[in-house]
């Protein structure tokens, strides 16, 4: 398997940026994840399971390393009440470096958006869980689904990557620990733009097929820096 893009996603739920190379440290791909909306009446983190309008915003980093937000219309969200607006509540955008919830929200009920559960997001990145600072999946494994509902770091080429799982491998000159394989929810049905549309069988499909789970999580065992190319070196 060889390393097909690497994606960073600046702000939690939004589109994110196609990496020629990454440097990777603890926290996962540099950057990544590295802010979040937050819904100011209830503190709690915004995501595309909840909120499905994120996934039609963008966010990237400029030159002088600041993060901007490209809203639906081709316009740039000058700060909080741009945001505001575009989201139709009060909302904040929080950074990792301020002191802030890591509550958000998942639907019991994929079907019907219903039953809403709060839950404990990891430290540090803005991710969901503690055991995974860097997401990959294959050609493979997504069997010909777009891989933009899945939001992984890493794509690769081939198949294999759940057979890993338990050992550590190595991409160019970072050396990551395979922790798990990736639980699926809600988002992987959403719609995004260029036409990913609103289907529940996908998230069907790997319930009954996969066991609810379709990619795999990694830590990151030794810091250094991932290009396109890179083969994968089990170790």
């Amino acid at each position: 398997m060889r390393v097909l893009e690497l994606w960073r996603y600046p702000v939690k739920s939004l589109q994110g940026e196609l990496l020629p190379s990454a440097t990777v440290g603890t926290q996962g791909i540099e950057g990544d994840r590295r802010y979040a909306i937050f819904d100011a009446a209830t503190g709690f983190g915004l995501t595309g399971r909840r909120v499905p309008e994120l996934l039609f915003g963008s966010s990237r980093y400029t030159a002088d390393g600041s993060v901007e937000i490209t809203l639906p219309d081709g316009s740039v969200a000058a700060d909080d009440a741009a945001l505001s607006a575009w989201l139709g509540r009060p909302v904040v955008l929080r950074s990792t470096d301020e002191s802030v919830s890591r509550r958000y929200e998942s639907p019991d009920d994929f079907e019907n958006d219903a039953d809403w559960d709060p839950f404990e997001g990891a430290q540090g990145s803005f991710r969901d869980s503690e055991a995974t600072v860097v997401s990959l999946v294959s050609e493979g494994t997504l069997r010909g689904w777009d891989r933009r509902r899945f939001r992984s770091n890493i794509l690769l080429s081939d198949s294999g990557e759940d057979d890993l799982v338990g050992s550590r491998v190595r991409l160019g000159g970072v050396e990551l620990s395979l922790t798990k394989r990736v639980g699926r929810c809600v988002m992987v049905t959403r719609v995004q733009p260029g036409g990913v549309e609103k289907d529940l069988d996908v998230l069907r499909t790997i319930h009954r097929e996969r066991g609810g789970k379709l990619a795999v999580g990694a830590s990151v065992a030794g810091v250094g820096l991932v290009t396109v190319g890179d083969e994968l070196l089990p170790l």
